[in-house]
């Protein structure tokens, strides 16, 4: 066990969660790196490491720094914010089904940014979009699923069903809109890091800087929040007060990720649930489940990329296909030892 302080507040950090994190960083630092070099213009990652220490030609600098590396870090940053937004909803909910995908989050992201383009806002105005999209999902959902205290199962419930509405809203405002904007808009919505530039890496890079920190510092209290409501109202009066904060970094991370590369299904769901099996269960694993996100994203866009070249796919189809059966598992799973969440 590992103790970080720093004035009033303290992280633990357990040695194999902190192995399992780190290795998973490196290895998505090092897919990602692979991916700057891969397109019409391929480099070895010789050079794409000489032309990021200055070294390279302005070529090379025009296509790695410009073009190609905003794309990686933000597949990087948009993985490790699923991530983390899964891990914390799967502990405070204590179901493996809950993620933002699942319950609407998402969803709600999604209809509040296809708003945002289709009214000709720009990227500020879609990533306020998204982010009162998922705030209101969020407090329908909670607000829905709520009967004295909350229970996994009607969150799940609930949720696919206020995300099948909300869907239907986003394809309506679709059907009505010009065909030029419908067009972008239809396009966003599968998940994409086509084109990513410095601009749409900000908020998302703003939004793991700055919730993922607080969510570490709050993720004891995840241990507290699986023992139920009312004994975790015993041990921690302020429990409410932590799930809140919890929750709410979930949302604004789900949000400022799906606003910068669109709604990327299943990786939410199925990051923390890797994690779990590596772990044994043991800790909240936000920091691996981080790091096991950026992984997935920028390993299935890397195929998505080469798989079909010169043609690219969206990196949202291959995380469904991934994801997909991943949730058919758990359900059956669920199903079979008769899980209510």
């Amino acid at each position: 066990m590992i103790v970080l302080r720093r004035g009033g507040f303290s992280v633990r950090l357990r040695a194999r969660g902190l192995t399992v994190g780190l290795l998973a960083g490196v290895a998505a630092a090092a897919v990602a790196l692979a991916g700057v070099g891969v397109g019409q213009y391929p480099m070895s990652p010789a050079t794409v490491v000489g032309t990021l220490a200055g070294h390279g030609t302005a070529v090379t600098y025009d296509i790695v720094v410009l073009d190609r590396l905003p794309r990686a870090v933000a597949g990087l940053l948009v993985g490790a914010a699923f991530g983390t937004a899964g891990a914390v909803l799967q502990r405070t909910a204590r179901n493996p089904l809950v993620s933002p995908d699942v319950i609407g989050i998402n969803a709600g992201a999604s209809a509040g940014a296809v708003l945002a383009i289709l009214g000709g806002a720009a990227a500020p105005g879609v990533t306020a979009g998204a982010l009162l999209g998922a705030a209101l999902a969020t407090v329908a959902v909670f607000a829905l699923a709520h009967r004295r205290g909350f229970s996994g199962y009607r969150l799940v419930l609930v949720g696919i069903g206020v995300a099948a509405m909300l869907s239907a809203a986003a394809t309506f405002m679709l059907g009505r809109a010009d065909v030029n904007a419908a067009y972008q808009a239809a396009v966003w919505l599968v998940g994409s890091l086509t084109g990513r530039g410095w601009g749409d890496v900000v908020p998302v890079a703003v939004a793991v800087g700055l919730l993922l920190p607080v969510a570490l510092v709050l993720s004891r209290h995840l241990a507290l929040l699986e023992l139920g409501d009312d004994l975790a109202q015993v041990l921690s009066p302020r429990i409410a007060r932590t799930r809140a904060t919890l929750l709410g970094c979930a949302v604004g991370l789900s949000a400022l990720a799906t606003a910068a590369a669109g709604p990327v299904g299943f990786v939410a769901l199925v990051a923390p649930q890797i994690v779990r099996r590596l772990l044994g269960g043991r800790g909240p694993g936000l920091l691996p489940s981080a790091a096991v996100g950026a992984l997935v994203v920028v390993a299935t866009d890397l195929v998505a990329r080469t798989a079909f070249a010169p043609r690219e796919l969206p990196v949202g189809v291959l995380t469904a296909l991934v994801g997909a059966p991943v949730l058919i598992a758990l359900l059956v799973r669920a199903n079979r030892v008769g899980a209510s969440g």
